[in-house]
């Protein structure tokens, strides 16, 4: 390869890189991932920065919250934490207001059971995610459920709560930092 070659891959390849990460068009309705915030010692992880401690806080004042399973990247069924724009730590629990023959068939840490609290980066991948799953489950009454976003936390809980019940829950998560 002649220097002048090398030379003209090098620009074309430059070319390209600068094409791929400048921001997308008006036209692009795809969001983006926000940049990692830089470390500093007021980013340092604050009370119920992950799903455990949020259910903590949520179970205080939420008695009928029962127990809570936490998701690993080996026994996590959507294959989501950790990847990117996706859930940091996620936690699921059972619900002792539900009735056991309504969820007769349910696997182990199912929403429907009482429900899961998802913690992200940012409030944004929340939102984003509480989007997908209510439109991906509009269509399927069964899988419907109520979905609270609060700061960096999903919390979702089974649709065999009432509306009034489930309430409890979305006041909870308010009093989360």
């Amino acid at each position: 390869m002649t220097r002048t070659t090398r030379l003209a891959a090098l620009a074309v390849g430059t070319a390209l890189l600068a094409a791929a990460c400048s921001s997308p068009s008006s036209s692009d309705s795809k969001p983006q991932p926000a940049p990692p915030a830089a470390a500093s010692s007021s980013s340092v992880a604050q009370p119920a920065a992950d799903a455990a401690t949020a259910f903590k806080k949520i179970a205080a004042a939420v008695p009928s919250a029962t127990g809570s399973t936490p998701v690993t990247a080996d026994n996590d069924p959507n294959h989501l934490l950790g990847r990117p724009g996706q859930y940091t730590s996620k936690i699921t629990f059972g619900e002792s207001r539900i009735k056991p023959a309504d969820t007769q068939g349910l696997e182990p840490g199912d929403v429907q059971l009482g429900g899961a609290i998802e913690t992200f980066a940012s409030n944004t991948e929340a939102q984003a995610r509480a989007t997908y799953i209510q439109a991906a489950t509009k269509a399927l009454p069964t899988l419907t459920e109520y979905d609270y976003v609060h700061g960096i936390h999903l919390i979702r809980v089974s649709h065999y709560l009432t509306p009034t019940q489930a309430e409890e829950y979305k006041t909870a998560a308010g009093k989360l930092p």
